[in-house]
């Protein structure tokens, strides 16, 4: 079974049915909210969407990888990574729909 992926389209499409605005006007809308999400993660602000996540940037420090191949000692560098938490209601819907699926 295929999964689908929601795009940016797939957003601006259903704001565009649910809100009545243009389609222009939906794909900028669904464009400024993700532009505001992504500035506040680029700032080093914690964005939270309250029933759905919070999403934040974290720090890892310099360590010693290994290259699976060689066996070769690297080093990874000390870099940022984004981090989602889904919310206890995002996670029991989730685990509500795999429930009637049978999955």
């Amino acid at each position: 079974m295929a999964q689908k992926t929601v795009t940016r389209a797939d957003l601006a499409e259903v704001v565009y049915g649910t809100v009545g605005l243009s389609r222009t006007e939906s794909a900028e809308l669904v464009e400024r909210v993700l532009d505001l999400i992504s500035d506040a993660l680029v700032r080093g602000e914690n964005v939270k969407l309250s029933s759905f996540g919070s999403f934040q940037v974290r720090s890892k420090n310099q360590r010693i990888g290994r290259n699976p191949k060689t066996g070769e000692e690297v080093p990874i560098l000390p870099r940022q990574v984004l981090v989602f938490k889904p919310s206890n209601v995002l996670k029991s819907k989730i685990n509500k729909s795999m429930v009637r699926t049978g999955k």
